[in-house]
């Protein structure tokens, strides 16, 4: 087999080509949304969230409603109470994700020891099925996906502000307060939009590692989206490939590929990479 054949032989299967479709949009959106996720230190709060949607998940399936709309609503509702919690009461901001998120998980536990057939049923909301992808998760992921980021294209100037000096933001009477709500919701959503990809177990990784991949070779904002999309789209489809042809999940195999690209650029990044850091101590010496 030659390396045309190598790429052209999966796309044979109409799941391959939904399931890579549903990868390059994930890849794009986690990695986007996941700048903000990184610089503003809330890598924490992506991983509650992505745990915190299980009840949400739990009651839609014992309603025998799509599971999606119960992850988006139970998203959301997580999403504003931590906000809630963290600004209007007298604790700081990880305590209150600590508690929400033990709160909701345990809570989704317990509806979903309730169904007998659960372990079967839901495994690949928490380790992802992106080869189970049907054209009615691509519309939604797509919808969904196109909306979050023309958000973040019509806020970026302002966002941009609160993320990196929010006392200018608030001197420059910016609503903080709204847009600290609005990145939590864009949050919740990305998460939401990516658990068919990925799952609950591997959602923060997409969210955390291509943007830190960027954040390591960029300086500014946009670069390290516009790069963190790149890593983002490579890993998905070699993830994809990968899981293709070596019969492993594919949600873990794109988290691997991504987790690979990180390595590299903390090892070889010019300026901040560890073999450039051991050089320049090497001929200061």
């Amino acid at each position: 087999m030659n390396i045309i054949e190598l790429f052209l032989a999966p796309m044979r299967y109409p799941f391959m080509w939904r399931g890579l479709l549903a990868s390059l949009m994930v890849g794009t959106l986690c990695a986007v949304v996941g700048t903000y996720v990184v610089l503003r230190g809330m890598a924490f709060l992506g991983d509650a969230l992505a745990h915190a949607i299980l009840p949400g998940v739990a009651v839609a399936y014992l309603l025998g409603q799509p599971l999606f709309w119960g992850a988006l609503l139970m998203g959301l509702l997580t999403a504003v109470g931590i906000g809630y919690v963290s600004r209007r009461a007298e604790i700081k901001e990880d305590t209150a994700i600590g508690i929400l998120f033990a709160a909701s998980f345990a809570l989704g536990i317990a509806l979903l020891s309730t169904v007998q057939s659960y372990s079967v049923d839901l495994t690949h909301i928490l380790f992802g099925n992106i080869l189970g992808v049907s054209d009615r998760d691509l519309v939604l992921t797509g919808g969904l996906g196109l909306f979050v980021l023309l958000v973040i294209i019509l806020l970026y100037k302002e966002l941009l502000v609160v993320t990196f000096d929010p006392i200018f933001a608030a001197t420059m009477r910016l609503p903080t307060t709204a847009l600290h709500y609005t990145l939590l919701v864009l949050i919740a959503l990305t998460i939401v939009v990516s658990i068919q990809t990925v799952g609950v177990a591997l959602m923060v990784a997409m969210l955390v590692t291509p943007a830190t991949t960027a954040y390591l070779l960029t300086r500014k904002m946009w670069q390290m989206m516009l790069v963190g999309a790149g890593c983002g789209v490579f890993s998905a489809a070699a993830g994809l490939y990968i899981s293709f042809y070596t019969n492993v999940a594919s949600g873990s195999a794109v988290v691997l590929v991504s987790t690979a690209l990180f390595l590299l650029a903390l090892l070889f990044a010019p300026r901040r990479g560890m073999v450039w850091g051991w050089a320049g101590r090497r001929r200061a010496a």
